[in-house]
């Protein structure tokens, strides 16, 4: 029964969608994405939900929307550069008289070049509905894409994992009184998984059944008999987002919003590519016979909530301050449970006890004309992931947001505006975990991140 209950973790392990699910990419902390406005990307996202003349407010203040006068079609798309790299060693079988060092290089570079897009339109009403705003927006509030060499040290825990969620989001904004409105939305989210990673059949074999490794000529050993588990899962869930937005006077716009969590199930396949004389030994044990069989999984993940707070500070015609703090709660991330289509494989659930994190900036920008407007922004990233839960999923750790920007109105309807953010991490992510097939990795990461976006404005 101990064999099975051992496997059964290994398995739970190798399907990965709880490690996959709990990390994204360095540009945001945890798997995060605030990539949906180039304009606001250019100061460090400060003034995203309070600043007026972006129409990516949709999805970050929705109450802004009644600042818009004229109908707004917009178009973002930013490029992520990412970078991982590890350096560091590790064991297999560590702690039984089987260990041995990991083989295998470093795994390459991890990170690649992958696009970010948003688009958003914003319709002002007219006559009876004229104090009504009405916005849809495209957008991708939550990422990731990393994948290793195959055959690194670190293969046990990760090789590829690519996540891709993207909300579709109607919303209203209601203008109360020249300087007040409000705004609420209803958000579509569509989660895609795919991920893989390699099994050490060999240690467990060893691990239950000692003799058959030491046998002369015995086919298992670790290392020796590596496997592979890929799974990929989809869902569609529902939420939704309000704010508010105070204008006390022309220089002043305070903003806040609330986004909702969101609750998926993801559904879909777990392959699995076993050696044959590994097969063979699952086969020929009626308790170990169901385990490790192609088929269906379930695990069910929750977005977290979001909580922004914005200002903004018009302090002449031509330059503006903007601040903001963001709230993200990813206490809603404190276990993930595995449940296999396969009544022989037990559920498995793995504790992650994220905490919430918080994001500051400050930024602002100066229009030199009519035609050019330049920007710039600071911002510190703070992880929700302690140590002993960072894994090369994503090593994630504190980060630092540095920011330029630049808009170019070639008429009085038509802009387009660019950035780029430098993101460096603030300490070296360290890592010291070990798999339940006893494989342990040890070591640090080097990465970052940049970010190069562009977008076009149209109003009529």
């Amino acid at each position: 029964m101990e064999f099975t209950k051992n496997l059964a973790r290994v398995s739970a392990l190798a399907l990965g969608i709880a490690g996959v699910l709990a990390y994204g990419d360095v540009h945001a902390a945890a798997f995060q994405l605030k990539e949906n406005s180039v304009k606001a990307q250019g100061r460090a996202m400060a003034g995203a939900a309070s600043a007026k003349g972006d129409a990516s407010v949709v999805v970050n203040n929705p109450a802004v929307m009644s600042t818009f006068t004229e109908r707004t079609l917009q178009a973002d798309v930013t490029a992520i550069d990412l970078s991982y790299t590890f350096s560091g060693n590790g064991t297999a079988a560590t702690g039984t008289p089987f260990q041995q060092p990991l083989t295998g290089g470093n795994g390459g570079d991890a990170g690649d070049v992958a696009a970010v897009p948003a688009a958003s339109f914003i319709l002002p009403l007219s006559g009876d509905f004229e104090y009504l705003t009405l916005g849809a927006m495209i957008s991708a509030p939550f990422g990731l894409k990393t994948e290793y060499d195959a055959g690194w040290k670190g293969r046990y825990h990760a090789l590829e994992s690519d996540v891709k969620i993207i909300d579709l989001t109607l919303a209203a904004s209601l203008e109360l009184s020249d300087s007040f409105s409000i705004g609420a939305g209803l958000v579509y989210e569509h989660a895609d998984v795919t991920l893989s990673q390699a099994v050490d059949f060999g240690t467990v074999i060893c691990g239950q059944n000692p003799a058959a490794c030491l046998t002369p000529g015995s086919p298992y050993g670790p290392q020796r008999n590596d496997g592979l588990a890929y799974v990929n899962g989809t869902d569609n869930g529902w939420g939704w987002i309000v704010g508010v937005n105070w204008r006390p006077s022309e220089k002043w716009s305070l903003g806040y919003s609330h986004r909702s969590e969101i609750d998926h199930e993801l559904e879909g396949d777990g392959d699995f590519t076993v050696p044959p004389a590994v097969r063979t030994a699952f086969d020929a044990n009626p308790l170990t016979r169901p385990l490790f069989l192609d088929g269906g999984a379930l695990a069910k993940l929750t977005t977290p909530a979001v909580d922004t707070f914005s200002a903004t500070y018009y302090a002449t015609d031509r330059f503006t301050v903007m601040a903001e703090a963001s709230r993200t709660d990813w206490t809603s991330l404190q276990e993930i449970r595995i449940e296999f289509d396969n009544p022989g494989q037990p559920d498995s659930a793995e504790e992650y006890n994220w905490a919430e994190n918080w994001f500051y900036s400050i930024g602002g920008e100066y229009k030199f004309s009519d035609a050019f407007t330049f920007r710039a922004g600071v911002a510190r990233d703070d992880s929700p992931v302690s140590r002993p839960y960072r894994t090369p999923r994503l090593p994630d750790q504190d980060r630092m947001w540095y920011s330029l920007g630049l808009t170019w109105a070639l008429s009085e309807h038509f802009e387009i505006n660019a950035s780029y953010v430098k993101i460096d991490i603030v300490d070296t992510p360290e890592v010291d975990l070990t798999t339940s097939t006893r494989a342990r990795l040890v070591g640090e990461f080097d990465g970052g991140a940049d970010l190069y976006g562009v977008s076009m404005q149209y109003r009529f």
